[in-house]
């Protein structure tokens, strides 16, 4: 499985301990990329690691808030003295959190006034945490593209990733924090896109549909042990009428990573999603 595209050469994944870049990681390890795996708890990142030496595939750890730009640039020098410059950038660092989110998918009477910290609604949502929603996934990402983008200008080019998701094409109910910023991602991949074009660098973004991970199992359930109605209500609006897995995403990742698939493709949000755009639930 190994690639000659990819011997030898240095892809960083931020949010490398999580369900979807972890396997894109490992992938990445097995093609012969030197992986850098970041995120913030070692712990996770090590889960990662093992199965990426399981398969005789180099990698290194570092754990690190990728809002932070000081430790970031940090992380990128060592990583430079090391290995090399950064050829592959896969952002896919970010997330939600629950007070950030409203209890309820609409206006009720007596919004305004909710004094009950269990029902969340616009007006009692906590700011903060809806602030570092908006940070994580959308100055995470400017930060990692700013250190290592430099990194691509020296040598030559890259290719970058972005993680959009389907709030990036229309909000879904009750997170108008993480849809905020995944509306921004596809904005900033665009943006970015044309600026680094000059500096061969490619800036794209996939945008994946609902994926099984341990977030999506406590809001949507799964077939297995039963589907939540808003899990119910996904599979509906879904033609392949399942939730995707995170080798689903492989293919499309090493398309717009690869320039001899790619190299005329910059500035596309790629949804892999099962259909799910493609449905208006009428």
């Amino acid at each position: 499985m190994r690639d000659s595209y990819y011997e030898n050469k240095v892809a960083v994944v931020t949010g490398a301990g999580g369900t979807l870049c972890s396997e894109i990681a490992i992938d990445l390890a097995k093609k012969g990329a030197k992986v850098v795996l970041i995120g913030r708890t070692e712990e996770k990142l090590q889960k990662t690691a093992d199965k990426i030496s399981e398969c005789g595939g180099e990698y290194v750890i570092k754990a690190c808030d990728v809002t932070n730009e000081e430790d970031m640039q940090r992380i990128a020098e060592e990583v430079m003295a090391a290995w090399g410059p950064c050829r592959f950038l896969i952002n896919g660092a970010g997330g939600n959190n629950i007070q950030a989110m409203t209890s309820e998918t609409v206006y009720q009477d007596g919004d305004t006034d909710v004094k009950n910290e269990d029902k969340r609604t616009f007006f009692n949502l906590d700011m903060k945490m809806y602030e570092s929603v908006l940070n994580i996934n959308t100055t995470g990402t400017v930060i990692a593209c700013r250190v290592y983008g430099k990194q691509m200008v020296n040598n030559g080019g890259g290719a970058i990733i972005n993680f959009g998701s389907m709030n990036s094409y229309c909000p879904l109910t009750r997170v108008p924090a993480y849809a905020m910023s995944k509306a921004a991602i596809v904005n900033f991949t665009q943006w970015a896109a044309a600026y680094l074009a000059p500096a061969n660098i490619r800036v794209n973004a996939i945008a994946p549909g609902f994926f099984v991970n341990e977030r999506s199992i406590n809001y949507l359930g799964s077939p297995e042990i039963g589907l939540t109605p808003r899990g119910q209500s996904v599979i509906n609006h879904t033609p392949m009428e399942r939730f995707g897995q995170a080798k689903d995403l492989l293919g499309c990742v090493n398309w717009l990573l690869d320039d001899r698939a790619s190299s005329f493709v910059t500035g596309i949000t790629v949804p892999v999603d099962g259909g799910f755009l493609s449905r208006s639930g009428v």
